[in-house]
């Protein structure tokens, strides 16, 4: 089995709650401005990995639609015909 290596890094934590995440370690994970950290808490240890965005987490992102502007799969399959039709007809012209 490979050894793992281990490194330590220090930071501060201000009066409100607040640390700074060190530049080797944003480094290490490719951390920018913005980005979202989880923090997981168990055995009276923490540990912090950044949070990648999941399908899951874009969930009603968009909000739900205006009533009556919802479509059945059969309309939507309508409106992408026509538009691969239109499409083919205005490339035909050419």
């Amino acid at each position: 089995m490979p050894s793992v290596k281990k490194e330590s890094f220090v930071g501060r934590m201000t009066s409100k709650g607040q640390t700074t995440v060190p530049k080797e370690v944003r480094d290490y994970l490719g951390l920018s401005e913005g980005a979202q950290v989880e923090w997981i808490v168990e055995d009276g240890k923490a540990t912090v990995r950044p949070r990648t965005l999941r399908a899951v987490d874009l969930a009603g992102f968009l909000g739900k639609p205006p009533s009556g502007l919802g479509l059945k799969i059969e309309e939507m399959d309508d409106v992408i015909a026509e538009a691969v039709i239109e499409r083919f007809e205005r490339a035909v012209k050419r």
